[in-house]
């Protein structure tokens, strides 16, 4: 008799540790499987928001080269044969523009007519390269594909033609950007914002790489590269998961830079982007495992004690990935105290567990640094609202030059910033207002039941508090917004927020620190 007594325990005593075991590990699996997708889709739209912020820059900077390079243009045309003057206005676009490494003044046949630097040494000779030839057959504003100079430098070269005043091709004003070496690429793409293995790097039309961080890097060829091909055949923007040169697994985003025939990546490797759920897991491992130690420990002394009622409370235990597990371990028949305790503990534990699961999905849908709500809720609230016909208006606004203040003051007043925005966000809003960061220093303010005009109201008077009130920084900040109504702008998720996007980038040009909802915002 004793023997069949030890046998059943045993087997009672295994079945519930597996039980335990698997509905610990079942739990811990979903939602560290869910938390990952999050992460990842986070992380995919965060570098493809900054590889379009960044494209935006380059572009911007190279259309004002450009500009800069014409102006030059026009008053080398009224002294082209005074040397002096020629020298003196290469030397001014070398040192005041600071844009390029060396600037050079040719004549219609490719002779060098003046240069800045002139230790180059190339005044009165004729460049042939490919690159000038076909700049002076254009006659028209060229960047260059990537290519060794007459100074054994990998250089593009960025020229505008010049023309007398009867039309005349008298020749070209350029200059150059040494590609090896420190150039206004390092200037204006900077540093990614990671310090985990990120980086960023642009290529032109071909494939090919004219700046990364690592200078071994330049002047190769990534056409293979999953997200080289979509920028150089389909030329436009997005996200994607890959594997690098290096073989290292990334989360990418890449945008088009049209003026120039570029494109810029900005990746981030995938495993620093996953860690916070790892951490997830030890933290509820933390929080969980002593309490599943504790109710094993009772249902190995109970097992010791009783046998029937422990059989049907092992099945049941055993079948714990079941959602109703507490009903029925309620239904089992406890006709004496200790079986009544065990049921007790078993609940608890479970509820304990399932409440600890719903805590920490709960954290995945937070941003971790403003404590609003992320892009997956906002994307579940505005599915929701769409297909129920809720009426709501969009407020999308972000930091005007928000990578001055990184740059200026370091990522760690740039974070406080970020924090004193999501706060005085939530002191501008009402109750029932949605508040979430959308990305970098973009966010967004969802508000039911609520016109243009009054988001516009509330929108202005956030715009209007930032600006009054001193921020991290010791000093004063502006954002811009941009809004749109559903459905009377547009029905569609994805639509309404492209049309704040459309506003929230006519802010900006109209001179940034204020608030857009149509193409011609009123005063009310």
């Amino acid at each position: 008799m004793k023997k069949f007594n030890l046998k059943l325990h045993h087997l009672i005593t295994s079945v519930a540790v597996l039980a335990f075991i698997l509905t610990i590990a079942s739990s811990l699996w979903s939602s560290y499987r869910t938390n990952t997708q999050s992460l990842q889709e986070n992380t995919l739209e965060t570098n493809r928001v900054y590889a379009e912020k960044l494209a935006m820059t380059a572009n911007d900077y190279i259309e004002e080269t450009l500009q800069t390079l014409s102006i030059s243009s026009e008053e080398v045309a009224t002294f082209i044969d005074d040397e002096g003057k020629l020298l003196h206005e290469a030397d001014r676009m070398k040192n005041q523009t600071n844009t390029f490494n060396s600037v050079l003044i040719v004549d219609a046949k490719g002779k060098v007519l003046a240069t800045s630097p002139q230790s180059l040494d190339l005044k009165g000779k004729k460049l042939t390269s490919e690159a000038m030839k076909e700049a002076i057959l254009q006659k028209k504003p060229m960047i260059s594909k990537p290519y060794e100079g007459i100074t054994n430098r990998l250089l593009i070269f960025i020229s505008v033609p010049v023309f007398a005043k009867d039309g005349s091709y008298l020749g070209l004003v350029g200059g150059t950007i040494y590609l090896k070496e420190k150039n206004i690429l390092n200037e204006v793409l900077g540093e990614h914002f990671y310090k985990d293995g990120s980086y960023v790097y642009v290529i032109d039309g071909d494939g090919r790489i004219i700046y990364h961080q690592d200078k071994s890097c330049i002047n190769d060829l990534a056409p293979e590269n999953m997200v080289v091909h979509e920028i150089i055949t389909k030329l436009s923007s997005g996200a994607s998961r890959l594997t690098n040169s290096e073989g290292d697994d990334m989360l990418a985003g890449y945008s088009y830079i049209s003026i120039a025939d570029w494109g810029v990546v900005a990746q981030r490797p995938t495993r620093m982007a996953l860690m916070p759920a790892k951490n997830m897991v030890k933290q509820m491992l933390y929080v969980s495992l002593p309490l599943l130690i504790i109710s094993l420990a009772i249902i190995l002394w109970a097992s010791l004690k009783i046998a029937r009622p422990l059989q049907q409370l092992a099945a049941l235990t055993e079948s714990s990935m079941k959602t109703n597990e507490e009903k029925n371990l309620a239904q089992v028949p406890g006709w004496y105290y200790e079986v009544i305790q065990l049921k007790k503990a078993l609940i608890q534990s479970l509820s304990f567990l399932h409440g600890q699961v719903s805590f920490f999905m709960d954290q995945s849908t937070t941003d971790p640094l403003t404590g609003l709500t992320n892009r997956r809720t906002l994307d579940e609230r505005m599915q929701k609202w769409t297909q129920e016909k809720t009426p709501y208006a969009v407020i999308l606004l972000d930091i005007d030059r928000f990578k001055l203040v990184n740059d200026s003051y370091g990522h760690g007043v740039g974070d406080e910033v970020l924090k004193f925005l999501a706060l005085k966000m939530k002191n501008n809003t009402r109750v029932n207002d949605i508040c979430c960061r959308y990305g970098g220093e973009e966010f967004i303010i969802l508000l039911p039941d609520t016109s243009a005009v009054e988001a516009y109201n509330i929108a202005e008077k956030l715009r209007s508090d930032i600006e009054k009130t001193i921020s991290p920084t010791g000093k004063n900040i502006t954002i811009s917004a941009g809004i749109a109504e559903y459905p009377l702008m547009a029905t569609k998720q994805t639509s309404i927020i492209e049309k704040a996007d459309q506003y929230l980038y006519e802010a900006k040009e109209q001179g940034r620190n204020r608030v857009v909802m149509t193409d011609e915002t009123p005063v009310f």
